[in-house]
């Protein structure tokens, strides 16, 4: 009988944590922030040229759209986060500083490991 009840324990213990783990790399759960929130879009009127950031610390959907906030907040630029892949993609409208995309976007807790064309 004590067998079984721990065992019943345990079960519903590693159902839980594989519940909550799923849903915090699907964006939902409440580490990051989660929710459904959608950014709105950000369009340039005209992209002159892009790069693209590596970006390490992003592990769900509430990060992907932080990240492309921060960025969309910046004059100049658009932002398009790629999850999978760790890469920021910035469309420039106009000479923006690397440095102050880089900076907000360490500021926020990620870091920016490389920027190519």
């Amino acid at each position: 009988m004590g067998d079984g009840i721990i065992i019943g324990v345990l079960v519903i213990v590693v159902f839980i944590g594989i519940r909550s783990s799923v849903k915090h790399f699907t964006g939902q759960g409440g580490c990051c922030g989660g929710g459904n929130y959608k950014p709105k879009k950000k369009k340039l009127s005209k992209v002159i040229y892009k790069k693209t950031f590596k970006v390490e610390g992003m592990h769900c959907n509430h990060c992907k759209v932080r990240v492309e906030e921060i960025v969309n907040d910046i004059k100049g630029v658009a932002g398009k986060v790629n999850l999978k892949k760790g890469e920021l993609t910035v469309s420039y409208e106009e000479d923006v500083d690397d440095e102050l995309i880089k900076s907000r976007i360490e500021r926020a807790g990620y870091s920016v490991k490389e920027i190519s064309k």
